[in-house]
């Protein structure tokens, strides 16, 4: 494993526990980004992968919805306390820059707020990934953080040990990124800075 995915890996599989209870409740305004997800895949094809899913609760609410999600992250603790919170649910570990799944197999992919983490130079080779497992015409949805600059994280989420970078985006860099994969952006006025839909 490349080392920055190692550092990314680990420094989850310190935090969990912790990260999972931390995040057990989620805010309002995902229920519109994944309703609106929801609408946009057809009745055919329900199919979706939450990559970097961490411990499963967007995997959850997406279920909810009616699609047939399969949760993917780099981290096998995380991976680990998702199967304990829905053991209903199908979780695997995987990372974005190299998805276990065919070409054009699926109707939707989720990336929320786990991008963040790639080095600014790998983000093409996920995007890439994104568009091949696509299916012509499935939907992407991103959420990240706003902005230009990096930071470095060495502790969180109760103080355990993380050795990580933090990036920001602005959606115009994103849209710059996901346009050369072969994405069209999607405009919706309920769709905020912070999060951008694309289409294959």
């Amino acid at each position: 494993m490349t080392d920055f995915l190692a550092d990314i890996s680990s420094s989850y599989d310190n935090v969990a526990m912790s990260y999972a209870e931390l995040v057990a409740t989620g805010a309002d305004w995902e229920d519109t980004a994944f309703d609106l997800l929801a609408e946009l895949l057809p009745s055919h094809s329900r199919n979706v992968l939450d990559v970097g899913c961490g411990p499963g609760r967007t995997t959850g609410l997406l279920a909810e919805r009616g699609l047939q999600v399969v949760g993917i992250d780099l981290s096998p603790g995380m991976i680990e306390v998702a199967r304990r919170d829905h053991p209903e649910l199908n979780f695997r570990v995987g990372s974005m820059t190299a998805l276990d799944a065919p070409d054009d197999s699926v109707a939707g992919v989720v990336s929320w707020w786990s991008i963040i983490h790639l080095p600014r130079d790998v983000v093409p080779q996920a995007f890439a990934e994104f568009h091949r497992v696509l299916a012509p015409g499935g939907v992407l949805l991103m959420g990240f953080h706003v902005g230009e600059e990096s930071t470095h994280k060495t502790s969180g989420y109760g103080g355990h040990p993380m050795n990580i970078y933090v990036h920001r985006w602005t959606a115009r860099a994103l849209t710059e990124i996901a346009v050369a994969a072969g994405f069209t952006p999607y405009l919706d006025s309920e769709i905020p800075d912070d999060r951008v839909l694309f289409r294959k």
